[in-house]
């Protein structure tokens, strides 16, 4: 009897005494390890991506600031370009890109490092999901506002003449561009982008732990999630092999590495949208290209805006239909993927629905992240371009957003019915987090 109470007393004072070894340790030391882990990845893919594009060359010592700058603007960043040639000559310039393999580098890595304290774990209070997430937070902001800072520079512009560069440096008004980071709004995208992150990872991993009152939607929204991750993954992994095959077949493996390293997710999830039957419309004007097949720039480049689909680029390769027969199989192996985890209740039309949903959430999200701005313009003495000297052009990149969500939508239908029907077939369904499926 005294056994059993001095064990009562035991437990009265250390009720989570044996489901202490259970709470995640994520204190400040793994929330640094966590946020700076995310910023080398990113910082290592654009260093090296910038490397192999030549812009270890760049002078007065630019390179660091151009790789920081490449960093703010994969999470969402503003990077603003602005020109001074005295007052009797003028620039502008603009750009607005993101450089998707390095936001990818970072997404990941950013993730892991959120959801690896919260291993083996089924429920978590929205309490404690909320304050590791902060301690994140808090350190990205810092190591952020740190790279924002240092992402600013000016350079020389060479005005392709010497008679033309004498004259700028007599008068005075060489003409000098250069870049800075809106600060502020770096850092509220910036958060955004980690919120997004980190709201993504627990959406996707199942043996991430969720609030109860959230644990109901796991079985719709993680499966789905889960294919959407596994479908933009599977495109960026066809392409870094198309890329490598095309370095050893044509040459020219620098600039492929650094198309790589880059901007690779931008045209496979491209590549993706149009081979559902999407329109982009765009143009690429003056020296300006876009880091993409041939076929693309042949249809883009002129002085008039193009319309980018299958058909116009069927016009110029015959090929590019197979982008059709891509998608379809790359969906459908999704939606499989999809179906096989989730419970085996789950009929068929709601997995057409899921798998809809999901697939129109990806395509917006493609449409916004994937679009291309860039001009630049420069006039001396009243003569815009210079006599046509090429330091000016314009490029841009948009799609045609609400046909491609309604294509999403057909796709996503037919895929998802199809995907259940084949998972009931061979019975691989399984509920979700039990480890099955």
């Amino acid at each position: 009897m005294r056994a059993g109470l001095a064990l009562l007393s035991v437990a009265s004072v250390s009720p989570n005494l044996s489901s202490g070894r259970a709470v995640a340790r994520h204190g400040w030391v793994q929330a640094v390890a966590a946020a700076l882990a995310g910023l080398i990845a990113m910082g290592i893919t654009a260093a090296l991506g910038l490397w192999a594009a030549g812009a270890a060359d760049l002078p007065d010592g630019a390179y660091p600031r151009v790789v920081a700058a490449t960093v703010v603007t994969a999470v969402g960043g503003s990077v603003e370009l602005s020109g001074n040639a005295g007052g009797i000559a003028d620039t502008q310039a603009g750009l607005t890109v993101v450089p998707l393999s390095v936001t990818l580098a970072g997404a990941l890595v950013t993730a892991a490092g959120f959801l690896r304290p919260l291993r083996h774990r089924a429920v978590a209070s929205a309490a404690e999901l909320a304050g590791w997430a902060a301690r994140i937070a808090g350190v990205w902001l810092l190591g952020l506002l740190a790279l924002a800072l240092a992402a600013r520079q000016t350079f020389a512009v060479s005005l392709g003449d010497d008679t033309l560069d004498d004259l700028g440096e007599v008068f005075g008004v060489t003409p000098r561009a250069g870049f800075t980071t809106d600060v502020p709004v770096t850092l509220l995208f910036g958060l955004l982008w980690l919120a997004g992150v980190l709201v993504l990872a627990l959406l996707v991993s199942r043996g991430a732990p969720l609030p109860p009152r959230l644990l109901r939607f796991q079985e719709s929204v993680r499966p789905a999630a889960y294919a959407m991750v596994v479908l933009l993954l599977a495109c960026v992994a066809m392409g870094v092999v198309i890329a490598l095959v095309t370095a050893a077949t044509r040459g020219h493996a620098p600039q492929t590495l650094a198309v790589v390293l880059l901007g690779l997710p931008n045209l496979v999830w491209l590549a993706l949208t149009i081979g559902l039957g999407a329109t982009w419309e765009g143009r690429v004007e003056g020296p300006f290209g876009l880091p993409m097949p041939h076929v693309l720039d042949e249809v883009l480049r002129g002085s008039e805006t193009a319309t980018l689909n299958l058909r116009t680029l069927a016009e110029q390769d015959g090929r590019v239909w197979w982008l059709v027969a891509v998608d379809a199989v790359l969906l459908l192996a999704a939606a499989c993927v999809m179906a096989a985890r989730s419970p085996a209740r789950t009929p068929a039309w709601r997995n057409a629905v899921h798998m809809a949903v999901a697939l129109v959430l990806t395509v917006l999200m493609i449409c916004l992240v994937g679009r291309v701005s860039a001009h630049y313009g420069l006039t001396l003495f009243g003569i815009s371009d210079l006599g046509g000297t090429g330091l000016a052009g314009d490029l841009f990149l948009r799609p045609r957003v609400w046909s491609a969500l309604g294509l999403a939508a057909l796709w996503g239908l037919v895929a998802g019915f199809l995907g259940g029907l084949l998972a009931r077939g061979t019975g691989g369904r399984g509920r979700v987090g039990d480890g099955t499926g």
